[in-house]
């Protein structure tokens, strides 16, 4: 592999855990749900939301067993172990949610391609015809 160009190269002081990933805020979160089809900015149990002509995609969870900073994201259940295993600092589930279709997000740890990624997840699932699994 060739040498990286000195003009590309980072300094000896900046790594990539150093250097900042872009802030993935709750603005963010709603902005880019809102790109979605039919979605819109809403509450769930008193906290703002995002939802698909009525079903809620997304939002900040309201039960003590969340995080401060985290976002809940609607998911078929049996895709959570998966999510969970894959990056344990980014995504969690407290017992309180286990029987809930969803996933909690740290936002501190979230991109924005990942949060496009999850909220293109969280759409299909609440677009989703009742009594028919997700493909």
């Amino acid at each position: 592999m060739p040498p990286v160009p000195a003009r590309l190269a980072l300094s000896p002081s900046c790594t990539l855990s150093s250097m900042p990933k872009p802030a993935v805020t709750l603005e963010t979160v709603w902005q880019t749900g809102l790109t979605f089809s039919n979605v819109e900015k809403s509450t769930s149990w008193g906290a703002p939301a995002l939802k698909v002509r009525g079903n809620l995609m997304a939002g900040v969870p309201t039960n003590k067993a969340a995080e401060p900073g985290s976002l809940l994201i609607r998911i078929d259940r049996r895709d959570r172990p998966a999510l969970l295993a894959e990056s344990p600092d980014l995504y969690y589930a407290p017992d309180h949610y286990l029987g809930y279709d969803g996933v909690l997000v740290r936002l501190k740890h979230l991109t924005p391609e990942i949060l496009h990624d999850l909220l293109a997840m969280a759409y299909k699932f609440a677009t989703r015809k009742p009594g028919r699994p997700l493909k």
